[in-house]
């Protein structure tokens, strides 16, 4: 265990100004709180504080986190108070043995509420001071080595398991390699015990077998060419550590002796430009192996890692892989953003450098559900990063997988949501185009245009998901409120009476619903039926049990609805405006729209009918055609231009069926209305090519 003299040694070593005193002061008060408190290990609980405190001087991390470190379990198991707390060490440290006080019982437990809200807790502490991450990173870490005290195999799996989907990741977004990497090793031996001991197996073969003396010759090799060349350079050689091996394993599909590049060694070098001068000089003298080249100099990762990588065939066909870097990008490829301490930069330099954290906050604040909270935050921590760039030369940074959509919100939530279009690289592409490393995008807008339900069909960030479906149930809400109104001004038409101005406010008592709006979601989702509303509103209005209530006394207009959202218009008819329409209502579902002869119909026994309108101006919609062509070439073309000459748009084609001279097509087509409908049925059976035209 880590003796108070040797952490202040360890302090006084990087910080001769920090103030002794409240680290000493801190580390008498956590002694004395946890008192005879024992560890798994049967170590003194105490002692588990102290390491964490010992793993961020490592660090050289200032003396408020130092102190948060060795207080951060005395609030949530011991008696001490945060009042205390913030009496003898003052509010700043107060603040922050909060915070990770607030972190300690995150758990990547399923989807369940208390998993998010831990999780919620976490990037609020974490946006409020970026220190709370960093010590209860390295409070996981101390635990992870110490795991295997542990007696319960199911619990030591879940904690490892909870670390490698959220501490590890975190780790490496914000930079922390070294961490990143410990625990994805202690994690992966608990997790998966037999793949561990197989890659460790080999991994120790191959340095029997003069690995670790071949990595130790090739890294002099390495040294002596560059020094030849005139590069000073300190050339680090290591092996992969068995969880990064496996994945790749599992990645490429790939055995172990499938692997080329098990070894990896690092130059580290003065400058930026003898990082390039590097680069040339090995390439100069050993082929590179293509596609295995990145710059993370002039494009740094999301988390501010810079480093220039390449694999090279090394002598007896041999692959290794290369990074080189100064010492200062070193410094932050090992510690991250706590590197910024190191160098006195300071809270505000870090947090600059990773903007990725302002993003999860915004996709606290938007999702709905703790299960879309998990589901967005996940996204947006834990993908393979790609490069895209404005038209003005701005990098954004996206998973692989984004698309001109997701691009639009990283740039602007407002550009995100009136996105109709993109160029990428220079072409007009469709919205759901997967983005490639280095693409130009331009996004085209129209302040007309909102965020479209189908987007979420293939977005793929967080931010993207949360802002789309914060806007369709917003406006989902709104369109099923304004239809609730029109069936309730409806159900007051069939009342015997004129309705009281009070009435409304008894009924909503009666109801149990808080204001006028939920009673109209209500009625519109048919969470009451229209019996209980009368029934409500003027009690003895509604007749017997058993004798049918009035019945509707006027169509209503779904005029101004959007459908989709408030309505469904059925598939099995494809309704059009100038159609007669009924729609069906059941319980906690929207109102699905059919034409009035549609045999579906005969299944809506458990729903109730209302008898719909289109309205003025309704927008259109698609209809279904059945045709049949002749087997002659230009057939197809003849059809599209009767459709284009008419302004009808095909949005689906199907062959039904080959019969020797004729093909039968089911065509989707966008139309105006019925009668629109009608003229471009009339055009089709007038051409020669067409057999039968008929719609569905």
């Amino acid at each position: 265990m880590l003796r108070q003299y040797e952490l202040l040694e360890k302090i006084r070593a990087y910080d001769p100004d920090a103030d002794e005193a409240m680290i000493n002061r801190a580390y008498v008060f956590s002694m004395k709180a946890h008192g005879s408190q024992k560890r798994a290990s049967g170590d003194p609980y105490y002692s588990h504080p102290i390491e964490v405190a010992g793993i961020l001087t490592d660090l050289h991390l200032d003396d408020e986190t130092i102190v948060t470190a060795i207080l951060h379990d005395t609030i949530e198991d011991t008696v001490a108070t945060p009042e205390e707390v913030e009496r003898l060490f003052g509010p700043n440290v107060a603040r922050l043995v909060d915070g990770v006080t607030k972190l300690s019982k995150i758990e990547a437990q399923s989807e369940s509420q208390r998993a998010a809200e831990n999780l919620r807790k976490f990037l609020l502490a974490m946006s409020g001071d970026i220190r709370v991450l960093l010590v209860k990173l390295a409070d996981r870490l101390h635990n992870m080595r110490t795991l295997h005290f542990i007696g319960s195999e199911e619990k030591r799996r879940r904690i490892a398991r909870e670390t490698m989907d959220i501490y590890a990741p975190l780790a490496e977004r914000i930079g922390m390699y070294e961490f990143m990497t410990e625990m994805q090793t202690l994690a992966f031996r608990e997790v998966e015990p037999d793949a561990y001991a197989s890659i460790s197996k080999r991994l120790e073969q191959l340095h029997k077998g003069g690995g670790d003396d071949l990595i130790e010759r090739i890294g002099r090799g390495l040294t002596a060419h560059l020094e030849a060349s005139g590069i000073e350079a300190e050339v680090q050689g290591r092996q992969k550590h068995p969880f990064s091996i496996w994945r790749k394993m599992a990645e490429r599909h790939v055995s172990f002796e499938q692997l080329s590049d098990v070894m990896a060694f690092r130059a580290v070098v003065d400058n930026v430009e003898d990082c390039y001068r590097t680069l040339g000089i090995i390439h100069q003298r050993w082929p590179m192996v293509p596609g295995r080249f990145k710059d993370f100099i002039s494009t740094p990762k999301r988390n501010g890692y810079r480093s220039l990588h390449t694999t090279i065939i090394h002598d007896e066909n041999m692959r290794i892989e290369i990074q080189i870097r100064t010492k200062g990008m070193h410094a932050q490829a090992e510690h991250g953003l706590a590197a910024h301490w190191a160098y006195k930069e300071g809270r505000e330099a870090a947090e600059a450098e990773h903007p990725w954290i302002n993003d999860l906050i915004e996709i606290l604040e938007h999702a709905g559900s703790p299960e879309e909270l998990l589901e967005h935050t996940r996204m947006a921590m834990y993908q393979d990063r790609i490069f895209a760039f404005t038209p003005k030369g701005e990098l954004i940074q996206l998973p692989k997988g984004a698309t001109p959509v997701d691009f639009a919100y990283a740039v602007h939530t407002d550009l995100g949501d009136q996105t109709v279009g993109a160029k990428v690289n220079g072409r007009v592409m469709p919205l759901r185009t997967p983005l490639d490393n280095g693409d130009q995008v331009e996004i085209l807008v129209s302040k007309a245009q909102h965020p479209q339900p189908a987007w979420l069909s293939f977005v793929v960030t967080g931010k993207a998901r949360a802002k789309i479906r914060r806007f369709v149930k917003s406006k989902e809400r709104e369109e099923t409120v304004a239809l609730g109104k029109k069936i309730f001004d409806e159900i007051v038409e069939r009342l015997p009476a004129p309705l009281g101005w009070e009435a409304i406010a008894e009924a909503l008592k009666r109801l149990n619903l808080h204001d006028d709006e939920a009673l109209m979601e209500a009625i519109a989702l048919k969470r009451v039926d229209d019996v209980a509303v009368m029934e409500a509103l003027m009690p003895g209005s509604a007749l017997k049990k058993g004798v049918k209530p009035p019945p509707q006394r006027q169509a209503i207009s779904i005029k101004g609805l959007t459908p989709g959202v408030a309505f469904q218009l059925a598939t099995c008819c494809h309704p059009i405006p100038g159609d007669r329409i009924v729609g069906l209502r059941r319980e906690g579902e929207g109102i699905e729209v059919h034409t009035i002869g549609c045999d579906q119909l005969a299944d809506g026994i458990d729903a109730d009918w209302v008898d719909l309108a289109w309205g003025d101006e309704s927008d259109g919609g698609a209809a279904r055609l059945c045709v049949v062509i002749k087997n002659e070439p230009g057939s197809l073309a003849v059809i599209a231009g009767i459709l284009g000459s008419h302004g009808a748009n095909i949005v689906g084609m199907e062959q039904v069926s080959r019969d020797g001279s004729f093909h039968t097509f089911n065509l989707d087509i966008e139309v105006h209305d019925l009668q629109h409908l009608m003229r471009i049925l009339a055009a089709l059976r007038a051409t020669d090519v067409v057999s039968t035209a008929e719609r569905l």
